[in-house]
């Protein structure tokens, strides 16, 4: 049973970890030049941003809207890239997605701390 699912977490909390999960294993599938192993990062991590923008769009969701749309437009760049197929995808654009999931992991979790 790993820490996370020892315990309960809040829904920030577990987008958070799903977020900085996806990017571990993007880059690792990069490092390993698997590509097998990075669609299935690739994959695992746009269900991950359709979750989040899903959460983020209910009608219930008391973030700014400034903070919507900023989640909306990523959760579109993740979708384009991730669609755009494997042999499209650059390092730098591997980069990106990896970024973008820890920096948008650490800003949830800093909004579970305040």
């Amino acid at each position: 049973m790993t820490e996370a699912s020892a315990t309960t977490l809040s829904v920030p909390e577990e987008q958070a970890f799903q977020l900085s999960q996806a990017a571990i294993k993007i880059d690792q599938a990069r490092q390993e030049s698997n590509q097998g192993l990075l669609v299935d990062a690739l994959n695992e991590n746009l269900e991950v941003w359709v979750a989040l923008r899903s959460l983020v769009m209910r009608n219930d969701c008391t973030l700014p809207a400034e903070t919507i749309q900023n989640l909306v437009k990523l959760s579109e760049y993740v979708a384009e890239k991730t669609f755009a197929g494997i042999d499209d995808l650059k390092d730098a654009t591997l980069d990106s997605l990896v970024n973008i999931n820890l920096q948008i992991s650490e800003g949830l979790l800093e909004g579970v701390r305040r």
